[in-house]
């Protein structure tokens, strides 16, 4: 494939990096990609229970929270004969696959090749890659760099009072694999987030009773689990149990923490000039760009978004201004841009934990990517469909997954019961 001769890392081959590698590739860059695993997928290979070095997230039985209809990218879409629209972690990899083999990736992405440094060096990029396989190390210069190394492989644990002294089972949903392994023990489960709702779910068939602790308002529903009681934040843990906020105790035999991950980018030297302060990467423009360095790129930072969808989007954006068929604004005026943001979030109340966060603002922040650099947006109706699964995984658990969408054009969808299809 002819280049323009800039070369462009990517770091991860994931839903982001595969998108970033892809969309580099067809701007005339000379692009590779670089996947410390040895196949692509990311988040959505499965790791079997026992291996020592865990880097997916992915569960038996887990089936995706949002529907394949707005899981694939703008120019390439899930396979109209799977019936149904929430599908199994399985068929999301064979998705990615069938994606890298479409657009013929494979041979520009480096397989257990992993990013030891990343620095600026006079303009460029200095990159040092070790390869894994045959434990070689090398240096290569870059133009252009896409950070998209995933960010469900390093667990945030809460600091709670007392967590030293319960003397039970403890496990992030990192590690967590199969239901069955706590068949009729007592588990609590921190956090109703998607991971801590499913997970509830998955074990309730198994475990003699769940205790669900979250801050949510309203609560979540769970009716139709009889063995899961709902608790507020635990104030402290006790030799086999906890006392939670509103003074009631329990006692269980293995504590769950669907807590969340760190963002984390071990790879990058002091000298790139990014901080990381309770999951607030900056100063980034946009939630993307590095404001000392805009040849570098950030992506999949936000959450509470339609996530290969808005990955795709974050691309597009940089490539527009790593092409040069736009200009960055000047530096002064991206800091504004952060702070003018950051300002309306802690109006809001939120921390630095929420500094990415999007949910109901996900569809401005796509036309403001889309409007700055002169893109095409995200299509209509896949916000439609967005808006309408918003936070079923919550408050609609038992059924939400039955539904099927259809897409019938860029601005209009049809949903019914699977058993009508």
């Amino acid at each position: 494939m002819p280049t323009n001769g800039k070369r462009v890392c990517v770091i991860g081959a994931g839903t982001a990096g595969l998108c970033a590698l892809k969309n580099s590739l067809q701007q005339g860059m000379d692009a590779v990609a670089y996947e410390q695993c040895s196949e692509i997928g990311g988040t959505w290979v499965y790791t079997k229970p026992g291996q020592n070095d865990v880097h997916s997230s992915m569960y038996e039985g887990l089936r995706t929270n949002l529907p394949k209809e707005v899981m694939g990218y703008p120019d390439y879409a899930y396979p109209k004969d799977i019936e149904q629209s929430f599908v199994p972690s399985a068929e999301v990899l064979r998705f990615l696959q069938s994606y890298a083999q479409h657009f013929k990736l494979s041979d520009y992405i480096k397989l257990q090749h992993e990013i030891i440094r990343v620095r600026p060096l006079n303009g460029k990029w200095e990159i040092y890659v070790r390869d894994i396989k045959n434990d070689k190390f090398t240096k290569e210069i870059f133009d252009y760099v896409f950070v998209c190394n995933g960010h469900y492989s390093r667990p945030l644990m809460p600091d709670i009072a007392g967590i030293d002294d319960y003397k039970g089972k403890k496990l992030h949903s990192h590690w967590y694999r199969k239901p069955d392994t706590f068949e009729g023990t007592t588990v609590l489960v921190i956090g109703a987030g998607p991971s801590g709702m499913d997970i509830t779910h998955h074990i309730s068939k198994f475990a003699k009773h769940i205790y669900l602790s979250h801050n949510l308002d309203p609560a979540p529903c769970t009716d139709f689990m009889q063995n899961v009681t709902q608790k507020t934040v635990v104030q402290h843990f006790t030799e086999d149990g906890a006392v939670f906020k509103d003074g009631t105790t329990a006692t269980f035999d293995h504590i769950i923490f669907c807590t969340g991950y760190k963002y984390t980018f071990p790879f990058l030297s002091i000298d790139v000039l990014l901080r990381v302060d309770d999951n607030f990467v900056h100063p980034l423009y946009k939630h993307c760009i590095n404001i000392h360095y805009p040849t570098m790129a950030l992506i999949g930072l936000p959450f509470y978004v339609c996530p290969s969808q808005s990955f795709d989007l974050q691309v597009r954006f940089a490539l527009a201004f790593f092409s040069k068929k736009r200009e960055f604004p000047s530096r002064e005026e991206m800091f504004a841009d952060l702070e003018k943001d950051m300002e309306r979030r802690r109006k809001k109340g939120l921390t630095n934990r929420q500094a990415h966060a999007m949910g109901d603002k996900q569809y401005d922040y796509y036309s403001d990517l889309s409007e700055t650099a002169g893109i095409e947006n995200i299509k209509p109706v896949i916000n439609k469909i967005m808006e309408d699964c918003s936070r079923k995984y919550i408050y609609e658990l038992a059924t939400y997954r039955n539904d099927r969408f259809k897409v019938l054009d860029d601005e209009t969808f049809v949903k019914y019961p699977m058993e009508t299809a």
